[in-house]
């Protein structure tokens, strides 16, 4: 079926079966007349960007100098529930040679966050806190009429969710979820690829996030450890689904035009990892040693889109294994993989292959990245390969300032956020209920049928 085909065959089909759906979470509430439908949003340019900063430990502390280095832009606030956190940023600043003086800084209570938004009166904020409370300060954020810009995931349930979409539409104010492996150079060249059509028509794609991290336990008091680790008792399913999910989801242009999500099966496996380590790292009545451990080590989930495309979605913090996002793409002419990058096409690739039977390797994946690197990494990298994670860190934070200051729709909206969040409930209520289907909740309301595809950006 033809790009045109299929757009038909979507607006004519797609929408009464969603719609059709008995469950609340799918169709949730109608658009007030006061909200607007924000997948292309563009915001009034903001010339001088004058940005706050919530939570200021290892990411915060990197978004503060990558954005504090950009042309155009001024911290105006900075909270965290530590001082030392606070100071290290500041010295940030001055070392950036960046003024200093009217920065107002905040600490050593959980709410000190929401006085800095009414003093300093933002025109955007990074949130870059534990995940609980990411969907309530994107939420203040926005009443308080600046843009939000999130860590991942955006949320960790539906209808918080729902209310993040609810606010960005009613205030008409951005937020972000900052997916940076997005701007990775292999996904951003697999992107390249597929928008010039020589993977033809895209069929599956297999995302993962596989990170051994359970050295994070020692982090007892402060750091991601110390609370991430409770998460392993409290919940099941995948908790961290979008670093592989939302490049392959740009791939399929998923909620723009193209196709949507539509249900998801997940299952997980035992969980004796943690409860190991924690066994073997800690007397016997520490207080990770007390947890009953419940999510699986592994949790593995299959999604079908609306066009009948699957998507194989893997996550795991626990087990002894190299790390991966999998970052899998195949279409009717071939397939893209990373992890090493490698690639085969029918129709094979220069010299270096005759047809899809084997890899393109070696010399082949360097040529491969000669004539198909993005226009967008050969623009930034250069400015930004040391910004961290190869230097998808500091093309998103160019992205974010580039897009704020010219008037642009950012790369990633809202809508996508919420749904590649939307995992976290999902698949812990498939892998509670033996891997019963979900339906997705459509966060656009049947508007991702308008929206403009995610083509590429020079």
């Amino acid at each position: 079926m033809s790009m045109i085909d299929r757009r038909k065959f979507i607006k004519t089909t797609s929408l009464s079966a969603a719609f059709a759906s008995t469950t609340s979470l799918y169709s949730f509430k109608s658009r007030s007349s006061d909200q607007q439908y924000m997948g292309d949003f563009a915001s009034p340019k903001i010339q001088n960007i004058k940005a706050a900063f919530i939570g200021v430990g290892y990411r915060g502390k990197g978004h503060i100098k990558l954005f504090a280095s950009l042309p155009g832009t001024e911290v105006v606030g900075i909270s965290d529930l530590y001082e030392d956190n606070v100071e290290a940023s500041m010295d940030i600043i001055n070392k950036l040679n960046k003024p200093t003086k009217k920065i107002k800084t905040y600490w050593g209570n959980e709410n000190k966050w929401k006085t800095m938004l009414k003093d300093v009166k933002p025109d955007i904020v990074f949130i870059s806190t534990n995940w609980n409370s990411h969907g309530e300060m994107a939420i203040e954020t926005m009443k308080n009429y600046a843009h939000a810009f999130v860590e991942v995931p955006l949320a960790q349930n539906i209808n918080e969710l729902w209310n993040i979409v609810n606010t960005s539409e009613k205030y008409k104010k951005h937020c972000m979820m900052m997916e940076n492996v997005n701007y990775g150079r292999e996904e951003l060249m697999f992107l390249n690829i597929i928008r010039n059509g020589h993977l033809g028509e895209l069929l599956h794609a297999e995302a993962a996030y596989i990170h051994d991290l359970r050295f994070q336990m020692f982090e007892e008091e402060r750091g991601t450890g110390s609370w991430r680790t409770l998460q392993y008792e409290k919940k099941k399913g995948n908790l961290y689904p979008t670093h592989g999910l939302g490049p392959v989801s740009q791939y399929m242009n998923l909620l723009r035009s193209e196709d949507n999500f539509k249900t998801i099966v997940s299952f997980s496996t035992p969980a004796m990892g943690r409860k190991k380590f924690a066994k073997e790292n800690f007397s016997e009545n520490h207080k990770w040693n007390e947890l009953n451990y419940q999510n699986g080590d592994l949790n593995t989930s299959i999604i079908k889109t609306h066009l009948g495309r699957t998507i194989m979605v893997q996550w795991d913090e626990t087990s002894p294994r190299p790390y991966t996002r999998l970052n899998l793409i195949q279409g009717t002419k071939g397939i893209l993989a990373g992890g090493p990058t490698r690639a085969a096409f029918d129709d094979g690739f220069e010299n270096f292959t005759k047809d899809s039977h084997k890899w393109i390797k070696d010399d082949g994946i360097k040529r491969l990245y000669e004539k198909y690197d993005h226009p967008l990494y050969k623009r930034l990298n250069e400015k930004t390969k040391d910004s961290g994670h190869g230097g998808m860190d500091g093309i998103m934070m160019y992205r974010i300032v580039e897009c704020l200051q010219k008037g642009l729709p950012l790369d990633q909206n809202v809508y996508e956020g919420c749904a590649w969040s939307s995992l976290i409930e999902l698949t812990a209520s498939s892998v509670n209920n033996n891997g019963e289907p979900q339906i997705f909740p459509d966060f656009t309301r049947g508007n991702w049928t308008n929206t403009n595809t995610f083509d590429i950006v020079s």
